[in-house]
């Protein structure tokens, strides 16, 4: 996943009405669409390991990116680089998004699916908390009371399941932080990516060289020519949702964008629990029950604000 909303906030509050804005919904399912049924792709990279998963996905993504950004879209990084302050945001984004990467891909080979779809769920809550506490935004009624029942499902999961749901909430966490921390840095979506996998491609790249040096004898079986593929893909795979959302953002307004956006952890949660056959129990179902009530009352708020 990636910080979309750096796309959406530069746009006017109001979406155009014209012959367009069809098309820019298309590219958001497309975009959320992909997001929703990756578990299957990383699944079928489940004998890998998840660290070189991870690994794997930051070069392929840098490779990827840096050719789009250069040859398609003719990006000027100059400015970027020679502006500490920007260039330290960006440090802290990429260690925050190569987090979320490597814990999302962990969860999906051990079968915590249905925990990932649980932190993209919480999310947008912890965006509106960290918004309070470090852009001094002012919570709503509505807000609240959304809030309160995310609280709620997680407090009555922890408490009911005799287990905190640690890979949900560092899943929400770090990408609200990278959320945050790419606001404040205040760059493009595309250039800012692209920085962000170069900076972690050595050590991505070093990584996997000394992996496969040390342990050559048990990679062999895993590194079929179809394997090798569906790493390589893993660049395009990250890029491709995120320039159709920046596509469905041109025409798209916050509100519906915000609606579409619970189409991708839904899909995982469905996928978790019909295809991968994982335990839900009913403290999960109290738990998911209470944030889509606190998801309604969030999306009531962002109607009622005009965002339409």
């Amino acid at each position: 996943m990636v910080d979309f909303q750096n796309f959406s906030r530069v746009r006017l509050p109001y979406a155009p009405l014209s012959m367009s804005k069809p098309k820019g919904i298309l590219y958001a399912i497309s975009a959320y669409l992909i997001w929703g049924t990756m578990p299957l792709y990383w699944y079928l990279l489940s004998s890998v390991p998840a660290y070189e998963v991870v690994a794997h996905r930051i070069l392929w993504s840098a490779v990827f990116m840096l050719i789009l950004s250069v040859a398609v879209f003719k990006a000027d990084f100059r400015s970027i680089f020679n502006n500490r302050k920007k260039m330290l945001y960006l440090l802290s984004t990429s260690t925050l998004i190569t987090l979320n990467w490597a814990l999302y891909i962990w969860a999906v080979a051990n079968e915590h699916i249905v925990d990932a779809s649980l932190g993209y769920y919480v999310n947008p809550f912890l965006n509106v908390i960290l918004g309070v506490f470090f852009l001094k935004e002012r919570l709503s009624g509505m807000q609240k009371i959304a809030i309160l029942f995310a609280l709620f499902g997680v407090t009555y999961f922890t408490i009911s399941y005799g287990t905190f749901p640690f890979i949900a909430i560092i899943l929400a966490l770090s990408f609200a932080l990278y959320a945050l921390l790419r606001k404040k840095a205040q760059v493009e979506a595309m250039p800012a990516l692209t920085i962000e996998t170069a900076i972690a491609m050595p050590v991505a790249l070093g990584f996997l060289i000394i992996t496969f040096c040390t342990d050559a004898a048990n990679h062999v079986p895993a590194y079929h020519v179809s394997t090798i593929f569906l790493l390589m893909l893993a660049g395009p795979i990250t890029a491709i949702p995120l320039y159709l959302f920046g596509k469905a953002a041109e025409t798209v307004s916050l509100t519906s964008l915000g609606f579409v956006q619970y189409l991708s952890p839904t899909l995982q949660l469905l996928i978790g629990i019909l295809l991968f056959k994982e335990t839900f129990s009913t403290a999960h179902l109290v738990c998911f029950c209470a944030i889509w009530v606190g998801l309604v009352f969030y999306s009531v708020y962002l109607v009622s604000e005009n965002r339409v």
